[in-house]
């Protein structure tokens, strides 16, 4: 609910409240924290970090505040250590940055082999695999995390795109030698140790996923493709796929939920360009004042670029489905084109 702070102390995502800890922290308890972070939180805070400017002291206040109160709730020291992870990096982060971070401590997970690609750029794992059989690069696509697999999909040679779709969507459990066969050509790359266990990888919801992340001129590509070869395959994939336009489906308690874990000025930039509904779903579960304020900011706005719409419109999508994951939300829909 909007009200007189809400001007006072802007809304912040769980990013934006990430980067302020982290510099209220100073640099050297800040660089310690961010050695146990994985690739793509270090990269996303690292950028808040950098991107903040003349934050307001109450915004600082609130962050540091919400963060204290969060740990004073805790049992102790040896007591209840993993609850106490859970709802520490959950109060730093946000429940969507958390999540990957928190199995990576409490999993003892390392960087060797193939999850070094995970800290690579997508340009440097696309050239990395660009020679190799469609079937490894197919594995390491699944291994991957969807948005970099989609930034990585998108920088191979267009005609391997959608045999590499079908292959993922192909794929089941990885036998632990085939895995760590490819473990040890990372390796031979890389160095270092590492292991390798059986796994579930691949498979139709993965390469839903990974379209998700990917931009709507290659996705539309890519799934026209493979409905022309396996239209029950594309219907599969679709079925699993949501989109922006989807969250009119979502209830109202789970909208609010996941407005409060978003910033306005994403928002503002993802209601540019969608359907009256969806706007109104939104502006039905904010307060009066606060809807009221949204609709005179996106009239005063001018013209933007689509990528930056769509850009916000899979950053809130991202939310929605670690959220959803989580059962924090139940999303319903999905399937039909972004505009």
């Amino acid at each position: 609910m909007a009200d007189d702070n809400e001007k006072k102390v802007p809304k912040l995502s769980g990013a934006d409240k990430a980067a302020i800890l982290l510099l209220s922290l100073g640099e050297d308890t800040a660089a310690q924290v961010l050695k146990h972070m994985g690739p793509k939180e270090v990269q996303v805070i690292g950028m808040q970090m950098a991107s903040l400017r003349n934050v307001a002291k109450g915004s600082v206040e609130s962050v540091v505040d919400e963060f204290l109160e969060k740990v004073e709730e805790q049992t102790g020291i040896g007591i209840g250590t993993e609850d106490y992870i859970r709802s520490t990096l959950r109060s730093a982060l946000g429940e969507d940055k958390a999540g990957a971070l928190i199995d990576r401590i409490l999993a003892g997970a390392n960087t060797k082999g193939l999850d070094t690609l995970k800290w690579m750029d997508a340009r440097a794992v696309a050239d990395v695999i660009r020679f190799e059989h469609p079937q490894i690069q197919s594995i390491v696509l699944s291994y991957l995390d969807p948005d970099q697999s989609a930034e990585v999909l998108r920088l191979l040679p267009e005609k391997v795109r959608v045999d590499l779709a079908m292959r993922i969507s192909a794929l089941e459990a990885v036998q632990p030698d085939a895995l760590q066969e490819l473990n040890d050509i990372m390796e031979k790359q890389f160095t270092g140790g590492g292991s390798t266990q059986s796994r579930q990888i691949g498979g139709v919801k993965t390469v839903a996923e990974i379209m998700n992340f990917m931009d709507s001129a290659n996705e539309s590509l890519i799934m026209d493709s493979i409905k022309e070869t396996d239209e029950d395959l594309a219907q599969k994939i679709e079925d699993l796929m949501f989109v922006f336009d989807n969250l009119v489906d979502v209830d109202d308690r789970g909208i609010q939920a996941l407005l409060r874990e978003i910033s306005t000025d994403t928002l503002i930039v993802a209601l540019k360009a969608c359907e009256d509904e969806i706007r109104e779903k939104i502006f039905k579960n904010m307060s009066k004042r606060a809807a009221e304020l949204m609709r005179d900011d996106l009239d005063a706005m001018g013209p933007v670029k689509l990528s930056e719409v769509e850009a916000a419109q899979k950053e809130i999508l991202t939310v929605a489905r670690r959220m959803a994951e989580s059962g924090e939300i139940v999303l319903g829909g999905g399937g039909e084109e972004m505009v």
